[in-house]
């Protein structure tokens, strides 16, 4: 796993531009009112800053001149540039603050947004692991460049600017030095600020890998403890953990020298500056006061340079994660909803097509799972499918569900092709219970009611009584408004299943899909279970995938799957007198049950 993400990182650009920052002007534009406010709060705290030692020079070259009302009109102006100084940093840091906070939220709803939408393949791609780091961690990187390194940095060039054009005014031959060091500072900040983007970049991959690493295992921490898998998941864990602190590291050492070197550098500088300063106003060519001003401009421009410095390394990470956000906004679905959709007609019947269906799943291109399927399925028809595990029974749902698209040939609703729908509109029209039931980490009715937010409590209990559900329920001890836990971990198995086929009969739907719905029920809440099915089904189109042949038998018709194809169909009777994979898969599963009894 270490090996496949070190290779996915380089596979990506070694070197990233500053310029991908500009992917956040969509959410800033919004709020330019608070862009305005904020702005004009840092003008105005760069511009007292500079306005002050301007004062400090008038109080120095005071005391000289001994006029004691001057002096304290001195100190009264600076006392009073320091209080607006305050107001304005304060100001400044709660519009910034917000604006960040604000733009921030927006992203991270826009990603969120597009990734609830993205079709199963993407996630064959990319773990779900590292798109949750890439909207928490990437954001909370992104809030800490708008909410504080971009106003701060916009100060510092402020400061730098104004400072520099102050002291060219103070004192043109000392500024003339000044400016000699700053080709010695830029060349550091260019040649390590180069190398730490990269690592800024590499940084945050890994940190998503190590997400991705400890989400699969804790989702999945009972087969984890079950197979002793403890110390080789926290092993896994803990390399690629610490392959990003090494990456860490290095991304800190690199920032560090470049520091360093910026700061020895510009307050060299001041030094040498201050040096020949102090001769000047020994040789009464300027006074103590503009010795002063200028050396206190000069330590400005310093702590500028160097704060941007330091800045520049938090945006070259800011770039990274802003660019790692762009790719999940800009990412392409292979299943897209139409540019001018269809109407499906009205009501919908629930007749269902495929039309020489080929399809393979996209990590799986050189295996097709369905090979020139054709199928019709009557309204109102209860029609099984049965086969070996990898038949491709579980396909036909997802395609059915516009989960994937085949290769070629088309699956159709009532005559219409479902790449001309929305896949909004036909699944409003499809209730499904899928082989795994999720369970939401909420109470049982907000479980069942996920099949229609809109149900009453009544009509929430008359769905569950039909899935046998409403006996069990009623004892958990807050009853249906008990909590079941994160994927219903305080539930058995068969409870998560009859509640996830609750869900699918109280969203009343045209088209019911059961992929092995009934596989972890004991033998009485099967039978329950399978009349509630029996009298939904009268009503409406239903596809039933099933292993086990008992619970199809009174199916309208039974399509048996072998290696992607179908191999035959019928009734009961007539697949087990004809002999075929049907009839052996049958008197293998009603030899063993008679044994069995």
């Amino acid at each position: 796993m270490v090996r496949r993400t070190q290779s996915a990182i380089d596979e990506r650009e070694s070197s990233r531009r500053i310029g991908a920052l500009a992917a956040l002007m969509p959410f800033i534009a919004p709020y330019r009112g608070l862009v305005a406010a904020a702005l004009a709060a840092l003008v105005l705290t760069a511009t007292v800053s500079l306005v002050l030692p301007m004062a400090v020079r008038r109080v120095v070259d005071g005391f000289g001149a001994g006029e004691a009302v001057l002096l304290d009109q001195y100190f009264a102006a600076a006392l009073g540039i320091a209080g607006l100084l305050a107001l304005g940093t304060a100001l400044r840091y709660y519009l910034v603050t917000r604006l960040g906070e604000r733009v921030v939220a927006d992203i991270r709803k826009a990603v969120f947004a597009r990734m609830v939408f993205m079709s199963p393949a993407f996630y064959e791609r990319l773990m779900t692991g590292e798109v949750l780091s890439r909207i928490t961690t990437d954001t909370t990187l992104i809030l800490s460049v708008i909410g504080s390194s971009v106003s701060i940095a916009l100060r510092n060039l402020l400061i730098f600017l104004g400072g520099l054009a102050l002291m060219l005014v103070t004192s043109a031959k000392l500024t003339g030095m000044v400016l000699l060091i700053v080709p010695l500072v830029i060349v550091p900040i260019i040649l390590l600020g180069r190398r730490l983007r990269v690592l800024s970049r590499e940084n945050q991959d890994w940190i998503a890998q190590s997400s991705g690493n400890a989400s699969e295992a804790l989702l999945s921490v009972q087969t984890v403890q079950a197979f002793t898998h403890e110390a080789p998941s926290r092993a896994q864990f803990d390399a690629v953990t610490e392959k990003s602190f090494d990456v860490a590291l290095r991304r800190v050492r690199t920032r560090a020298a470049m520091t360093a070197i910026v700061i020895f550098l510009v307050f060299s500088g001041v030094v040498g500056v201050l040096w020949m300063g102090a001769r000047d106003v020994q040789a009464g060519v300027m006074s103590p006061g503009e010795l002063v001003q200028f050396v206190i401009y000069a330590v400005m421009v310093a702590g500028g340079v160097a704060a941007l410095s330091e800045i520049w390394g938090e945006l070259q990470r800011a770039a990274g994660a802003t660019e790692r956000l762009a790719e999940l906004l800009r990412v392409r679905d292979s299943v897209r909803d139409p540019e001018a959709p269809r109407a499906l007609p009205t009501p919908v019947a629930g007749a269902i097509a495929f039309e020489d269906v080929t399809f393979h799943y996209p990590s799986r291109p050189d295996a097709p799972a369905l090979h020139g399927i054709s199928l019709t399925v009557a309204p109102g028809e209860t029609v099984a499918l049965v086969g070996p595990s990898g038949a491709g029974k579980t396909t036909i749902i997802q395609l059915l569900l516009r989960f994937y698209d085949p290769v070629s040939g088309r699956v159709t609703l009532d005559g219409t092709d479902l790449r001309d729908v929305t896949r909004d509109t036909f699944r409003r029209h499809m209730a499904l219970v899928p082989q795994d039931p999720v369970i939401f980490a909420a109470s049982a009715r907000e479980n069942i009611r996920f099949g229609r937010p809109d149900a009453s409590d009544a009509e929430v209990e008359e769905a569950a009584r039909a899935a046998a559900a409403h006996d069990f329920l009623t004892t958990l001890p807050e009853g249906y408004d008990s909590y079941v836990g994160e994927r219903g971990v305080m539930l058995s198995g068969g409870q998560k299943q009859r509640i996830a086929i609750a869900r699918a009969i109280l969203r009343d739907a045209p088209v019911l899909l059961l992929d092995e719905a009934t596989s972890a029920l004991d033998a009485e809440s099967e039978r329950a279970v399978q009349n509630a099915v029996e009298r939904l089904a009268r009503e409406r189109t239903t596809l039933i995938v099933a292993h086990r042949l008992a619970t199809v038998k009174k199916a309208d018709r039974i399509v048996v799957f072998d290696q992607g194809r179908i191999v035959a169909e019928g009734t009961h009777d007539a697949l087990v007198a004809d002999g075929g994979l049907y009839a052996r898969l049958a008197r293998l599963q009603f030899t063993e049950g008679l044994a069995a009894e």
